[in-house]
């Protein structure tokens, strides 16, 4: 039986979780980034720093933390979506969408105009499932200095550029 899920702000207790929510998430890509970033979770603290200033949400199922969604702010008006992992054993339950669609709803409620967010090009459950979301791909050319420095971040850690994509989704304010 499904167990029953919600989806809000994370609390304090969830953050032990997330690291381990996160690495088996990331297992899903592999052969499509280096097992060095696959290996790679975020630390304690920049999720608690995240906690604190109410950048995180969490999925949970009986009361225990599932997925999550990682924002920051990285320049002017704008939301952007670090990271959402959902851990595999309960994927494709609309918890994704859910995580996506609460940022979103929160950022518009603050009046941020959009969130953007770098993905995956060629992986069907990234490029397309933000598609699908409201997101469109942002031309190299409209690419903000603050995206430009998150895409070369993610070349200098080993993701290929030539399959990593910024998109946004436009908030009405």
């Amino acid at each position: 039986m499904t167990p029953p899920y919600e989806v809000g702000v994370a609390r304090p207790e969830d953050l032990s979780q997330l690291p381990l929510i996160e690495l088996a998430a990331a297992k899903l890509l592999a052969g499509r980034a280096p097992e060095s970033v696959l290996a790679e979770a975020t630390s304690h603290d920049q999720f608690e720093g995240a906690l604190r200033v109410g950048h995180l949400w969490v999925a949970r199922a009986d009361e225990v933390a599932v997925g999550f969604a990682h924002i920051e702010l990285v320049e002017t008006g704008v939301v952007h979506l670090k990271e959402i992992d959902v851990h595999p054993e309960h994927g494709r339950r609309g918890l994704g969408t859910r995580l996506v669609l609460s940022v979103c709803a929160w950022a518009q409620n603050m009046g941020y105009q959009e969130i953007t967010l770098t993905t995956f090009r060629d992986v069907s459950w990234n490029m397309p499932f933000y598609a699908k979301l409201g997101f469109a791909e942002i031309p190299p050319q409209q690419l903000s200095p603050a995206l430009v420095a998150i895409l070369q971040h993610e070349a200098e850690r080993g993701l290929d550029p030539a399959r990593r994509v910024a998109m946004r989704r436009r908030l009405a304010v």
